[in-house]
């Protein structure tokens, strides 16, 4: 798996920023395992589907009618990209996204993305680890919760929507455990991953770190 790079890590971290870059720079296809979770939560609200219901979880998950066009997701053909990205889809994601049935439903979903031919730039959370542990580079972002909570209500401001900063730090602090300490595909960076502290550092010093990695390893030349 010579040309697929992965970007793990917990949210705010800047993978979807850093991802798109990378997508620009190599010309390879985005994989936002992010998104699919996002939109199987999504789905269960739709479908009124209780996040302990895991027979219910898991058949919508082999069935998801999930689809990307450019940067938007679609859900049954309809543009769910704004709706998939509120906090209360969020948090439920975090929370089926723990059922090791739901991941095992949507291991091989995620896996189908990659085309030897076209290459891929994987953003998520075991995409190093569990989907393609033997991608040529692997990336893992971290920030500190606090300052991830300032983005996320930075972000959440700049689309007129009100956010309290120490209810959104919880928020993320409680995602972040449950993330590192599930059963299956725990948050935690590849044993050969490159790991960038994203929370002192400028975008374009990511970026920086992210290009001589991908010149170390042949994916630029």
């Amino acid at each position: 798996m010579d040309n697929i790079v992965t970007v793990d890590g917990p949210s705010g971290v800047g993978k979807g920023t850093l991802s798109q870059w990378l997508c620009n720079k190599t010309g390879f296809l985005l994989l936002d395992s992010g998104a699919i979770y996002r939109a199987l939560a999504y789905g269960s609200i739709v479908e009124k589907i209780s996040e302990t219901d895991i027979d219910a979880l898991v058949t919508l998950a082999i069935n998801l009618p999930v689809s990307f066009y450019a940067t938007n997701v679609l859900y049954d053909n309809k543009d769910v990209t704004a709706s998939i990205r509120n906090e209360e889809t969020a948090a439920i994601a975090s929370k089926i996204a723990s059922i090791t049935e739901v991941r095992t439903a949507l291991l091989e979903r995620q896996k189908s993305f990659y085309n030897k031919g076209s290459g891929l730039v994987a953003d998520g959370r075991d995409m190093g680890t569990v989907v393609f542990p033997k991608a040529k580079v692997k990336l893992f972002l971290t920030a500190s919760a606090a300052e991830r909570a300032k983005r996320r209500v930075k972000q959440l401001k700049s689309q007129g929507v009100d956010a309290i900063l120490t209810q959104i730090t919880l928020d993320i602090e409680q995602r972040d455990e449950r993330d590192r300490t599930r059963l299956s595909s725990p948050l935690v960076p590849a044993s050969d991953a490159i790991i960038i502290d994203t929370t002192y550092l400028s975008i374009e010093k990511v970026y920086q770190i992210a290009e001589k990695a991908l010149w170390d390893n042949g994916i630029l030349k």
